[in-house]
């Protein structure tokens, strides 16, 4: 049997404690374990460490990286300009949507080792599954959407939670999924019939269903604590993209009343201004920081924009309705029956000229630079809707030196202080808390109790920097990635691909549920619903449960 030690790092494990203490760390068998009892008795394998910073491995908690919908996306750059095929993905290079293999490439470069699609509707549960077999390093998993479901819908409009609790458990079973998601509660479903209407008041009704997004959003978040997910019911709020929009994303989280909650990408959901008019853009993130502090049931991802190319793929398709009307770019969109849809529009953010552009990128940065308890937030970009993961670093060097934010701040518009505070903000982040709103949070937000940490018992899933000046090169390239105890990136460069696992939660679904659900189908759609069999068959990934 053998032992494998890293010796002598700079070790950043906030879950534990662990600050910038030099320490050892042992791995076998894919795990973090305590030292041998007699080492000169232990066949080991060493590892010199000294002067280099050790972190648990990161975990992306909301990107999206499979299904139909990023398909799409790969489709609108197929035969670009640039998008040549490669052996080997780089960030300098990579599309901003890769292929699975690039994508799984890509993240293990930067030190990530965990990633989460977080939007995929359960019809599409088997082409996520496949993509995820073809995706490298990556231990993944998917987020299922129910915000605009009609068997969800029909059943919160007769008062029966249980019924609505029981389809949550049996979809989740079904498609081997981490936790329930919501996008644009009720307005997409709105949107889907003849109307092409959204909705803008959280008690506004869905015409035919006769709910409003604060029963669905209500409702869901109940479901979810009373089947005990690991994860909270993680929310896409109404009215994304619109100047405004602060005073939705507040009362979506009063609405939760009591109940946990994770609100996504919550930068593109944090704005003041008049909805009319689309310029108006200006920061309202100090009250929404202000009540996600009082509130520890609630979490955030930042969701923060980058300069250069984005891809917007989205499970709301009225913003991207809405975005295309604005951009006049190409664009795609697709209904999925009783279930959802999505738009794709390919974009790039340029704030260094365009003054909305350039709120969104400060907004994003606001919000991580306000909130005074890191372990409620998660950095993300919505890969790709603020621009591609690789830009993760940059992003990083902005948040631990404020001499390089001001100086991109001196970049763009003379006027962006008057839309958002970020130059008023002196904070700077510490190693230790990178590794919080990169690792350890997001793990413990999801419930992976194997993630983001590098205790006893973990995924021995480690990144090892090199301390140096310029931060965006340091965690552009660690020194070494270990991906359950393999060495998978030495010095920058990939080694022998590894294939990861998927995660979901370990629990069982109330089998009563399928009776529910055969009998609302015969009633109302006239089918067999017996004959409906997705999830029957195992994933194409090895599972791994978390409690």
């Amino acid at each position: 049997m053998i032992w494998q030690c890293l010796r002598g790092g700079t070790v950043y494990d906030p879950s534990h404690g662990i600050d910038g203490i030099v320490q050892d760390l042992w791995m076998r068998d894919g795990k973090i374990v305590a030292a041998p009892a007699d080492e000169s008795q232990a066949k080991i394998v060493n590892h010199d460490l000294s002067g280099q910073i050790v972190m648990p491995g990161g975990v992306d908690m909301h990107c999206h990286i499979a299904g139909p919908k990023v398909n799409r996306a790969r489709g609108f750059l197929a035969g670009m300009k640039g998008n040549r095929r490669k052996q080997i993905a780089s960030a300098d290079s990579a599309p901003v949507v890769p292929n699975c293999i690039a994508t799984g490439q890509l993240f293990a470069g930067l030190g990530y080792t965990t990633a989460i699609d977080a939007a995929i509707p359960g019809l599409s549960a088997r082409l996520a599954h496949h993509e995820f077999s073809l995706t490298p390093f990556l231990d993944k998993a998917f987020l299922t959407l129910f915000g605009n479901n009609h068997y969800v819908l029909d059943k919160i409009r007769t008062g029966e939670q249980e019924a609505v609790r029981d389809y949550c458990g049996w979809m989740l079973n079904s498609v081997h999924s981490l936790g329930v998601k919501i996008v644009n509660p009720g307005g997409v479903e709105n949107w889907k019939q003849i109307s092409r209407k959204t909705l803008r008041e959280l008690d506004e009704p869905v015409s035919e269903f006769g709910v409003s997004p604060r029963q669905i959003v209500h409702s869901l978040a109940a479901a979810v604590d009373e089947l005990q997910l690991p994860h909270a019911v993680h929310i896409h709020c109404n009215n994304l993209g619109f100047p405004g929009n602060w005073e939705t994303t507040l009362h979506t989280m009063q609405s939760l009343e009591g109940h946990r909650g994770h609100f996504a990408h919550v930068q593109f959901n944090s704005y003041a201004g008049d909805p009319n008019d689309p310029s108006s853009f200006a920061s309202g993130v100090e009250n929404l920081v202000e009540y996600v502090t009082a509130h520890p049931e609630i979490t955030i991802d930042v969701g923060h924009v980058c300069p250069g190319e984005a891809m917007t793929i989205t499970g709301d398709a009225p913003f991207a309705q809405h975005l295309q009307q604005l951009t006049g770019s190409r664009w795609y969109t697709s209904d999925t029956e009783q279930e959802a849809s999505c738009g794709v529009i390919p974009g790039e953010f340029k704030p260094y000229r365009n003054l909305v552009h350039a709120t969104q990128w400060a907004i994003g940065l606001e919000w991580y630079l306000r909130m005074p308890n890191p372990w409620q937030v998660a950095m993300s970009s919505d890969h790709p809707n603020g621009g591609a993961f690789v830009k993760y670093p940059e992003i990083i060097h902005l948040l631990m030196d404020r001499n390089f934010r001001q100086e991109m701040i001196s970049l763009m518009p003379e006027s962006l202080g008057e839309r958002c505070p970020l130059n008023d903000l002196d904070r700077e982040y510490t190693l230790n808390e990178i590794a919080i709103i990169t690792r350890a949070a997001p793990a413990k937000i999801l419930g992976l109790s194997s993630k983001g940490h590098l205790g006893i018992g973990a995924d021995a899933d480690i990144t090892v920097y090199s301390q140096q000046g310029n931060i965006t090169e340091m965690f552009q390239r660690p020194k070494a990635v270990f991906k359950a105890g393999n060495l998978i990136v030495r010095d920058g460069e990939l080694l022998e691909k590894q294939m990861g696992q998927l995660l979901r939660p370990a629990f069982e679904y109330d089998a009563t549920s399928l009776k529910h659900l055969q009998q609302w189908f015969n009633e109302n759609y006239s089918i067999r619903f017996g004959n409906y069999r997705i999830g029957e068959e195992e994933s194409p990934c090895n599972v791994q449960s978390v409690s």
